[in-house]
């Protein structure tokens, strides 16, 4: 078997970034699956813009998290954030909500609270957040631009009523299949770019794919935090 050339080497490296990467998403949402197992978090729904995330208050690599200082809904200002890019992505798109959108937040011991959106606003990283407590609102928190810590997008909603919680949708978490799905599209990809790639090279191409794509199926078993990929590699990317 020959040497591998310059332009294999390459391919090489790219595959082995888009793996890190993949390690990372992988990582958050088999993590997620078994923080989460069986626990009644709060969750928030954005049906929108296709957000069903349970909230944590440990960190934002766990998901979508809760601040210390926040109200809980019907007592005051819910403060939440989440990333815009990577650690799921969760609040990837919230920059497309509008004035009157609905936010609703699942909440035990108080029920299902609805928002509707009445503000966007775009602030530098460095601002300092004033929380009025004697409104019962909600801002979602994220970063901007997409890739980017330069400034925050706040999306502001006020509370319009309150009703009876729904505990499937407590319980439940759409994304437990995740981990998976973006494990076996790295392998199937990797194998489709392997087996297109001349002969001479494909079993580096080849080799690569599958070792990169065991350790990827075995993170959907014995999940690691994804901060811990993130903090290495975070210099590719700029931001979160």
């Amino acid at each position: 078997m020959k040497r591998p050339s310059i332009s294999t080497i390459i391919v090489i490296i790219c595959i082995l970034v888009i793996g890190l990467y993949a390690a990372g998403e992988v990582n958050y949402f088999a993590h997620k699956n078994i923080t989460e197992k069986n626990i009644t978090n709060p969750v928030v729904m954005v049906n929108k813009i296709g957000i069903n995330e349970k909230l944590n208050n440990v960190s934002l690599d766990q998901g979508v998290m809760i601040d210390e200082r926040s109200c809980t809904p019907t007592n005051g200002t819910v403060v939440i954030f989440g990333h815009r890019t990577l650690q799921g992505s969760p609040f990837l798109r919230l920059n497309e909500l509008k004035a009157g959108d609905t936010i609703t937040l699942e909440w035990p011991g108080i029920g299902e609270v609805n928002y509707s959106v009445i503000n966007q606003t775009i602030v530098p990283a460095t601002y300092h957040l004033e929380r009025d407590n004697t409104k019962n609102n909600i801002l979602l928190i994220t970063c901007d631009p997409i890739g980017s810590t330069e400034n925050r997008l706040i999306v502001e909603g006020q509370q319009t009523n309150v009703s009876g919680v729904n505990e499937k949708i407590i319980t439940s978490n759409p994304q437990e299949s995740y981990a998976y799905i973006i494990s076996a599209l790295f392998l199937i990809i990797g194998l489709g770019i392997s087996f297109i790639y001349p002969k001479d090279s494909r079993p580096y191409i080849l080799a690569t794919v599958l070792i990169i794509s065991a350790i990827l199926f075995y993170f959907c078993f014995n999940p690691i935090s994804s901060q811990i990929i993130y903090d290495k590699i975070i210099f590719l990317n700029g931001g979160i």
